[in-house]
């Protein structure tokens, strides 16, 4: 097994002083995360309370060495030469996976992102379980430690954006390694004993996990064979997310009653170790490795995956407008504002609806049961979403999700006017509408642009998300949440403008060779 692991990890490294480099990094952070441990411990007798204690020496000496240590391993893992490399890789095209059939290496491929995705996505969904342990340890209002998941949401923001563009430039499996490391070293926010520390550390951790998404959703559409790309993509999406929420539920209900809120983020110590070493199984991409001159590694992979090797050749096809200009601006202006109406409505509306429900006389089992109710509904709105994606239309399947959404916020509306009524019809409107919509939208936007762009689009699609939800926690912040009803009409808006341009510049995928959205490839052998 550590065999495989390191030569997954030289595909990757570029010599064996890179690959050294990495290893170094990721031991150092290791250690360094382990330093901060022994106050953790001591504190037990106080059930792991820590507010108010000085940083010792090992806890200082570990933070420099997690620092060094992600300097060091991101040293390792970014390509040399890389004008050349990238001028190298323009003349190669790699024919398959797109004619390929679906065999055991796409279905590991599938298992191994799945995983690394519930890995990533429990992180940023531990913080609604840490955030009453942290009030209660730290003695500030809720409003103030709602600074703790804003700055999580800003670094998943920040982290999209900016893993995009190192997709792009040095690949997608170094920037998945780059985020497990950082996974790693933010696992000390569990033993930081002032709450400035856990905001300016799950920052660091949100920028970590935002990154994951889009380089995932890039990477395995490069992978699939077009007739099986789309619902596979939904898939290993929406279970990596819905598995995501259950993991972090369910690590809670194990662990925090023993050890307390830390642990939730001292978790991320051995969940980022497991995703450096999924990240062995997972393939470089063999025009990576071509333009590196690593043809054997390159052929292995391509054998694998049903895939050749050929000159490329871009010449105009009749009938086909190169996605440029306005198409591009358009599609990328759709889901931008799609991504920000999830993002309100989900970090928004339904984390608001339990308690003004409460509020409002609702039996308290109908409010305190919405959001345990909205993760059973999320696994088989997966499927739901999968089987539209892949059977009826890409495109349409996103509408008719935008669609379901909007009815379930005209139904809170339409609960908020009437003043009484059952909410559950709009509620689960509401939660299969948004379920629907995480599940779909970034592996759409994965199919829907340029090789060049792809790694950026996806990011800033995947930050728009979060974006939403900052709007919604800055409200949190403020003391501003609007009445429900006030809080449907708003995000009703920008789902109707999502609507109309997924519409208008929206372009169907099912069963497209994405190789066309680099202006129709034609290959000569």
């Amino acid at each position: 097994m550590a065999t495989r692991q390191l030569k997954g990890l030289q595909s990757t490294l570029s010599d064996r002083q890179a690959v050294w480099a990495f290893a170094l990094g990721c031991v150092a952070v290791t250690i360094g995360v382990l330093l901060h441990l022994p106050m953790f411990a001591m504190a037990r007798a106080m059930h792991y309370r820590l507010a108010g204690m000085p940083m010792d020496a090992g806890m200082i000496g570990g933070m420099f060495l997690i620092i060094g240590g992600v300097i060091v391993a991101a040293w390792g893992l970014l390509p040399r030469n890389i004008a050349a490399q990238r001028a190298a890789s323009a003349t190669i095209e790699i024919a398959a996976p797109e004619d390929a059939a679906l065999g055991w290496p796409h279905w590991r491929l599938m298992l191994v992102l799945t995983i690394a995705l519930i890995i990533d996505v429990m992180k940023p969904a531990s913080l609604g379980f840490t955030v009453p342990g942290m009030v209660s340890e730290y003695g500030v209002p809720r409003a103030t430690v709602s600074l703790v998941p804003f700055a999580a949401l800003t670094g998943t923001v920040i982290g999209s954006m900016l893993w995009g563009v190192i997709a792009d430039i040095y690949g997608r499996k170094a920037s998945i390694l780059l985020s497990a490391v950082m996974f790693v070293g933010t696992s000390i926010c569990g033993a930081m004993p002032s709450l400035a520390w856990n905001i300016g550390m799950c920052f660091m951790m949100g920028a970590a996990a935002g990154g994951m998404l889009p380089v995932t959703y890039a990477l395995l559409a490069e992978m699939m064979p077009n007739r099986h790309r789309g619902w596979s993509l939904v898939l290993v999406g929406g279970l990596g997310a819905a598995g995501g929420y259950f993991a972090a539920s369910g690590l809670s209900a194990l662990l925090l009653p023993v050890f307390g809120w830390r642990i939730l983020w001292l978790a991320n110590l051995p969940t980022g170790l497991s995703l450096i070493l999924l990240g062995g199984m997972i393939p470089e991409s063999a025009k990576f490795l071509l333009a590196r001159g690593r043809t054997a590694e390159a052929e292995a992979v391509m054998r694998r995956f049903g895939a050749v090797a050929r000159t490329a050749v871009t010449r105009p096809v009749a009938g086909h407008v190169p996605l440029t200009g306005t198409a591009l601006a358009g599609k990328l202006a759709a889901l931008t504002v799609a991504a920000l109406a999830w993002g309100l409505a989900n970090f928004g509306l339904l984390l608001w609806l339990p308690a003004d429900l409460a509020a409002k006389g609702y039996p308290v089992a109908v409010a305190s049961g919405l959001l345990a109710k909205s993760a059973l509904i999320a696994f088989p709105t997966v499927f739901l979403a999968a089987w539209m994606y892949s059977r009826w239309s890409t495109k349409w399947s996103l509408a008719a999700m935008i669609a379901v959404t909007l009815a379930g916020l005209a139904g809170v509306l339409a609960l908020e006017l009437a003043g009484s009524g059952s909410p559950v019809l709009p509620v689960a409107l509401l939660i299969v509408g948004s379920n629907g919509i995480i599940a779909i939208i970034l592996p759409y936007t994965a199919e829907s642009f340029p090789l060049r762009v792809r790694g950026r689009a996806t990011g800033w699609v995947a930050a728009s998300t979060k974006a939403g939800g900052l709007i919604a926690q800055g409200l949190s912040i403020a003391g501003a949440i609007p009445a429900m009803g006030l809080a449907a009409a708003m995000i009703m808006a920008p789902a109707a403008l999502a609507l109309l341009l997924v519409a208008l510049f929206g372009r169907e995928t099912l069963g497209r060779d994405l190789r066309s959205l680099d202006g129709d490839v034609a290959l000569a052998g």
